[in-house]
């Protein structure tokens, strides 16, 4: 089954053709980083105005690229939710058009679903149940993946995303946006025990999280060390702030793990990007005996394969929307 999907929750306009969940043809991606690096976050307004300028053409490139026609196409997928609202009715409203035209059903994608199946095109052997730690800019979430279309949130953050204290870090030590990567790359050549930061414990549930008072603590060691004329030790601060994000997470993961006994464990999303993160939950998956799957870089971040590859078992579960679908900005997954 030929997909065309749709991805425009945020500051990623992408179009892919993807074959019967697990191929892709092509992944066609317009960054609009640059638009926003000068704001050090994400204006939704230019957000939308350049999908729309763009998606279009990309959306004729990619299937180009893919090698086959429009009229092989057998269903145009799309991400609905969550994500900038105005982002989203864009691509909601041009992969409405598209169904409507080529007579093919429309298939609504939650884009956290989405993050999820990435790991199906890296790894073709990857079946339900597993466990899967969702991870991103932001959401943060801890979900008992029981089939392709079933799943349950066992934990999530209480307020901040994992995603937001890079970015805030990023922004309060000077570095360019958008902030993981740079905080990763600083992060390399600092100790990380340079610094203490707090672990802020959420609620009862012990598979819950919470990141604004970590967020907060380093922005204040950030601001303190400026106002007092204390040298700050960007590295140290970075790479503790990296190894912190981490603990708690793959703390409370590798125990959702061991309480679910899939003996499986994915990551997703946009901060799956980091490398310590990475090669924490390696070092614990192997100490549990359980089986990793992190996908590669270039599908960590938003993309509209991951889209397509969901939206193949959304159709298959009989998940499909007529001309009324809406975009959210929140959704439950």
């Amino acid at each position: 089954m030929l997909l065309l999907s749709i991805e425009t929750t945020c500051d990623e306009t992408a179009v892919a053709v993807t074959e019967n969940g697990r191929h892709v043809r092509t992944d066609q991606i317009f960054s609009q980083a640059d638009l926003h690096a000068v704001y050090g976050g994400v204006v939704p307004e230019i957000a939308s105005r350049s999908h729309v300028e763009v998606i279009s053409l990309l959306a004729d490139r990619a299937v180009a690229a893919a090698g086959i026609s429009k009229s092989q196409l057998e269903g145009v997928a799309v991400s609905y939710a969550p994500g900038l609202i105005g982002a989203v009715l864009v691509g909601v409203n041009f992969a409405k058009s598209a169904a409507l035209a080529l007579g093919v059903p429309l298939i609504p994608v939650h884009h956290i679903r989405g993050h999820i199946a990435a790991n199906y095109i890296a790894f073709p052997e990857l079946e339900p149940p597993f466990l899967c730690l969702a991870i991103s800019g932001g959401n943060t979430l801890l979900v008992d993946v029981r089939g392709y279309t079933d799943m349950r949130i066992l934990g999530q953050t209480l307020d901040d995303a994992a995603g937001e204290c890079f970015d805030k870090t990023a922004r309060v030590l000077g570095l360019p946006y958008p902030g993981g990567a740079p905080i990763d790359r600083l992060a390399q050549s600092g100790r990380d025990d340079a610094y203490a930061l707090p672990h802020p414990v959420a609620g009862d549930n012990p598979y819950d999280m919470s990141f604004s008072g970590l967020k907060t603590a380093v922005i204040n060691l950030a601001h303190h060390a400026k106002q007092t004329g204390t040298p700050l030790d960007m590295p140290g601060l970075a790479a503790s702030l990296c190894r912190t994000v981490s603990e708690m997470l793959v703390g409370r993961t590798m125990a959702a793990s061991r309480a679910l006994g899939y003996g499986k464990i994915a990551v997703a999303g946009g901060v799956a990007a980091n490398s310590r993160i990475r090669r924490d939950f390696a070092q614990a998956a192997e100490a549990a005996g359980d089986r990793l799957f992190v996908p590669p870089l270039n599908l960590c971040g938003d993309n509209a394969a991951m889209i397509g590859c969901q939206g193949y078992y959304e159709f298959l579960a009989g998940n499909t929307a007529g001309p009324d679908l809406n975009a959210y900005a929140s959704r439950p997954i």
